[in-house]
C-alpha cells in the first residue's frame, strides 16, 4: 500500500504541473480576456491615419428683400456625400485627456437649387453645385473613459481652420447659365463629437461621429441673381471616421 502511494505521487505532481502550463499556452485562465496593447497609454505620442465619410451642407440665411426685388421664388440647399483622408498626431497629457492634431484633405460637395419666375409666369429651376477641396487643420481635445478590457469611449471638442484649394472666387461670371457660387477661400469652424476605441493586438482602431459648424459667412456677392438672394452661407458638415493608430 505504501509502495503504491509512493509511485502515485510523481504522477500527481506531473499532472498538477501540466495543467497551469496548458492554461498559459491557451492564453490564460478561461473567462479572462487578454488586454491588448497594455502599454499604449504610457507612450507620450501616438501617430496614425484616418479615413472618413462626410455629408456637407450649409447654414443658409436669405436676404429678406430678395423676393421683392428679383424673380427668385425659392432657394434650397442640398447635402451631398464626400470623403476625407488625413493623418493623426496625438499627445497624451493625462491617462484620460489628449490633444489631437489631424491635418487632412476633405472633399465636399453641396448643391444650391434656385427656382425663378420667368416673365411669362412659369417657373424655371437651376441647380448650382458648390464643390470644395479643403486642406483642414483640426485641433481637438479628446476625453476618454477608462479602458474596459480592450474597449473605451470618448468625447471630442475643438476647432479647425480650412483652406479651400478649389475655390472659384476669381471666376468671371459673365454667362448666366455658367455662373458659379463664389465662396471665400478661408474658413474656420467648431467641432464636437464622440466615438469608441478598440484595442487590437497590433494597433488601436477607432470609430467616431463628428459635426463641424462654420463660423464666418463665406458667400461672395458678385451681384448676380444667384448671389443676391443670399445674405450668408456658413458651412455645416457631419463626418463618420475610422482611425488607425499605432
Amino acid at each position: 500500500m505504501i509502495r503504491s502511494a509512493t509511485l502515485f505521487s510523481p504522477v500527481l505532481v506531473m499532472l498538477l504541473g501540466i495543467a497551469p502550463a496548458r492554461a498559459q499556452m491557451n492564453g490564460g485562465v478561461k473567462g479572462i480576456k487578454v488586454e491588448n496593447l497594455p502599454n499604449f497609454d504610457l507612450r507620450r505620442f501616438h501617430f496614425g491615419f484616418l479615413l472618413c465619410y462626410n455629408t456637407s451642407d450649409f447654414f443658409m440665411k436669405l436676404d429678406p428683400q430678395a423676393y421683392t426685388r428679383d424673380s427668385v421664388l425659392v432657394v434650397d440647399h442640398l447635402r451631398k456625400p464626400g470623403f476625407n483622408l488625413g493623418i493623426v498626431g496625438s499627445l497624451n497629457m493625462t491617462t484620460h485627456l489628449s490633444l489631437r492634431f489631424i491635418p487632412s484633405l476633405s472633399f465636399q460637395d453641396r448643391v444650391l437649387r434656385y427656382r425663378f419666375r420667368k416673365t411669362d409666369g412659369t417657373p424655371v429651376v437651376f441647380e448650382k453645385p458648390v464643390e470644395s477641396t479643403y486642406l483642414e487643420f483640426p485641433l481637438l481635445l479628446k476625453f476618454r473613459s477608462d479602458r474596459i478590457n480592450n474597449f473605451a469611449v470618448y468625447l471630442l471638442a475643438g476647432g479647425k481652420a480650412s483652406i479651400d484649394m478649389a475655390t472659384q472666387k476669381d471666376v468671371n461670371n459673365a454667362v448666366d447659365d455658367e455662373i458659379v457660387i463664389k465662396l471665400k477661400k478661408f474658413d474656420y469652424s467648431a467641432e464636437v463629437g464622440g466615438g469608441f476605441d478598440f484595442f487590437l493586438p497590433y494597433f488601436k482602431f477607432g470609430m467616431e461621429l463628428k459635426a463641424g459648424f462654420g463660423i464666418p459667412n463665406l458667400i461672395i456677392n458678385d451681384d448676380t441673381r444667384f448671389s443676391n438672394p443670399l445674405q450668408s452661407l456658413r458651412t455645416k458638415v457631419y463626418v463618420f471616421t475610422f482611425t488607425f493608430e499605432g
